[in-house]
């Protein structure tokens, strides 16, 4: 933590914390104080899972292929997640709802 203006630095793509100063060992959130250096808002929105996983995290999930996410989406097996955008077009990326992936393997 930076003294002079109270910041903490982050690192990394999720903003990896650094090692904190002496004194702050508890590392709880209580009652709306500062977990080392964030508030609780941000902490509970980092524990939010996604409804919607897109072709990658959907195979990933699935432990599949892409290529075998794109067949199973072409055959009409699963189900993809129409975004509809103004105009009458449609979002061209492919999203899943993990609903769908669960119904697919019977969990």
């Amino acid at each position: 933590m930076n003294q002079e203006t109270g910041s903490v630095q982050v690192s990394g793509p999720l903003g990896r914390l650094k090692k904190s100063m002496p004194g702050n060992t508890t590392g709880i959130v209580d009652e709306g104080h500062i977990h080392n250096g964030l508030p609780p808002s941000v902490l509970v929105e980092a524990s939010i899972t996604p409804r919607l996983f897109n072709l990658d995290a959907a195979a990933a999930y699935l432990s599949m292929s892409p290529w075998t996410i794109r067949d199973l989406e072409a055959k009409g097996v699963l189900p993809r997640v129409r975004v509809p955008l103004p105009r009458g077009g449609e979002l061209r990326k492919l999203l899943f709802d993990k609903a769908d992936l669960d119904r697919l393997i019977g969990a």
